[in-house]
């Protein structure tokens, strides 16, 4: 963008150029055949400002620091962001600063910038500047939202080649510009007796990424100066207006379902009652608002554009407090905020980790019958059933559901529908395994787990899905290791307290039917379950069942961390980590 638009300058630019009938005194650029010179007319003069607009240093990046975007502030430079003092130093850096800004989403942003400064100006020209109060008068020279002269929707492709002349057309030179800044230096330092002329073709990268190419003066006007509306130039001194539109934001709001991480309505803050409820926008129109207990109003959704900016409508039949037409201040990456008049507002978060939110019951029938789905964990009436930590759930079409830990089998009922408060809910009943009995609201989906219940009643289950069709390379390979042999513990700690000695002596044997015995001499002293398998953040991870054998082994009963990194043919290393308590575990071979 520019800064100062040096009229004066480029007016006596524009003289020569319409004073070419009357002497050879000019400035003129020529095409590479005798035919593309051109004439002392308007469309000469438009071709050079515009060259030199497009060439025109842009400023707008670092509006969050200069609050200008006409000039930008030459790295590096401190600044004190809401009283921390950082050094920015690339473009990440500004980024960085919008993050501090956004970690407390209602507060005053402070932003000081540490003096003296160098800032560079439109034509790359620099100047220093040493308070604020300059800056401010420097900013206030600039126009801004997209009435100045720069072209930022287009860009040359480097190297430019160009030919000089002297006033009687004899070639003197040639020129190779690489940058905006040498293209700049070079219009600036002709003389006025000099003619250059352009080498095509020349290439442009215009604002959607798209290149074009152009083969003469006329095509190059063309195409500079359709570029002057082809694109948003954010000359604005609003860092934060993240400009969209309606459409931008149908297709973002769609794409993913959407946490609610904060909520006001009149004044009063309403961000526990709504925490972790989620919004799930339909292409139809169709809006779900889901409950953190996995309860379901519907309701419709539609956006307009408004002199103000984009507007959210929303409109359901009983969730009062999102009824209201809400402008979006902010769009950002996995985030919109939203507020209207008389202190409301809604911050959503993306949560494209959920996968799309399953809120019919064949969808989710669907789901849990593609494959088999191993329990993770389970909370029955607030007690934890260590028991069936790494059991395996089938379900089949026609409602029977089996449970199994390889070699024991129990078998039941299994229907997916609505519970009495209206959520959709896994309805398990086996009469053998009470653990399990209960009508089970879905709480939360991904592509690799499912979780149920009411965590805050002490009801939970969370179910990882493993499908013998599509196993994992990784984990079949670690379990392949584990089956080819015994092991022994070479090292167990528990907050560094070392309790390996517990377990000499002790062969553990992983067996193909995911069963695990240990034994002393070959003597069998307990048994329980394993299973490897990769969770869904994409951690390899091994679970150990050892919950009835005895204080010593349940000390082993957890779904343990796999350390790939130590991982060999003989040897495994393991860790769990929850809050004040650590486990290392290591197995190793021919101890």
């Amino acid at each position: 963008m520019r800064n100062f638009t040096q009229i004066t300058k480029y007016l006596g630019l524009l003289m020569v150029v319409l004073l070419m009938g009357a002497c050879q005194e000019e400035f003129e650029i020529v095409g590479n055949e005798e035919d593309e010179t051109l004439g002392a007319n308007s469309t000469t003069a438009n071709l050079i400002i515009n060259i030199i607009n497009t060439a025109a240093k842009d400023g707008s990046f670092d509006n969050i620091v200069d609050g200008a975007s006409c000039f930008a502030v030459n790295f590096p430079y401190t600044v004190e962001v809401n009283g921390l003092e950082i050094t920015i130093d690339s473009l990440e850096d500004l980024e960085l600063i919008e993050e501090i800004f956004d970690s407390i989403e209602f507060d005053d942003d402070i932003l000081e910038i540490i003096f003296p400064i160098t800032i560079t100006l439109a034509d790359y020209s620099e100047i220093v500047v040493e308070n604020a109060e300059q800056l401010r008068e420097l900013a206030a020279d600039c126009i801004e939202g997209g009435d100045d002269d720069d072209i930022e929707c287009i860009d040359f492709v480097y190297p430019l080649t160009f030919f000089t002349f002297d006033v009687d057309d004899q070639q003197t030179g040639t020129v190779v510009v690489n940058s905006d800044e040498q293209l700049r230096q070079f219009l600036d330092n002709r003389e006025d007796d000099e003619l250059i002329s352009l080498q095509y073709p020349v290439s442009l990268i215009k604002a959607d990424g798209t290149t074009i190419t152009v083969d003469s003066n006329a095509q190059l006007a063309m195409a500079l100066e359709a570029a002057r509306e082809e694109c948003d130039e954010d000359d604005d001194d609003d860092y934060n207006d993240d400009d969209f539109t309606k459409e931008d934001l149908d297709a973002y709001l769609v794409e993913c379902p959407w946490e609610i991480r904060d909520m006001r309505r009149d004044g009063s803050e309403q961000t526990e009652q709504y925490r972790e409820w989620l919004m799930d926008f339909r292409e139809d129109g169709r809006v779900k608002l889901i409950s953190a207990a996995g309860g379901i109003q519907e309701g419709i959704w539609e956006t307009s554009q408004t002199e103000n900016g984009v507007l959210l409508t929303l409109d359901f039949n009983s969730a009062n407090d999102f009824n209201l037409n809400w402008l979006v201040y902010e769009l950002d990456y996995e985030r919109i905020k939203f507020f209207s008049g008389n202190d409301n507002r809604i911050i959503l978060k993306q949560r494209c980790d959920l996968g799309e939110v399953p809120t019919e019951p064949e969808t989710l029938r669907e789901i849990l019958k593609e494959c088999d789905w191993i329990i993770k964990r389970v909370f029955l009436d607030g007690e934890q059933i260590d028991r069936l930590l790494g059991w395996e759930f089938q379900f089949y079409p026609d409602g029977l559901v089996k449970l199994t830990n390889g070699i024991g089998i129990s078998e039941g009922s299994w229907e997916i529908g609505e519970n009495n408060a209206g959520i959709l809910s896994l309805m398990i009943n086996i009469g053998q395994e009470p653990g399990v009995n209960f009508e089970w609201p879905l709480r939360d989906l991904d592509e690799e787990r499912l979780k149920f219940g009411i965590p805050e009643t002490g009801y939970e289950l969370i179910l990882l899905r493993d499908c013998v069709d599509d196993p994992d390379g990784d984990a079949l390979e670690i379990s392949n290791i584990l089956l080819g042999g015994g092991w022994q513990v070479a090292n167990f700690e528990i907050n560094n307290d070392d309790i390996t000695e517990s377990f000499a002596g002790m062969d553990f044997n992983f067996s193909n039917m995911r069963q695990l015995e240990i034994s002393i001499n070959d003597d069998p002293q307990a048994f329980g379950l394993w299973r490897v398998f990769r969770n869904a953040d994409g951690h390899l991870k091994i679970i150990l069942n050892l919950s009835e054998q005895g204080s010593s082994f349940e000390q082993m009963t957890h779904s343990w961390y796999i350390d790939t990194a130590y991982l060999t043919s003989d040897r495994i290393s393991l860790v769990y980590e929850v809050e004040n308590v650590t486990k290392i575990l290591v197995f190793e071979k021919g101890i």
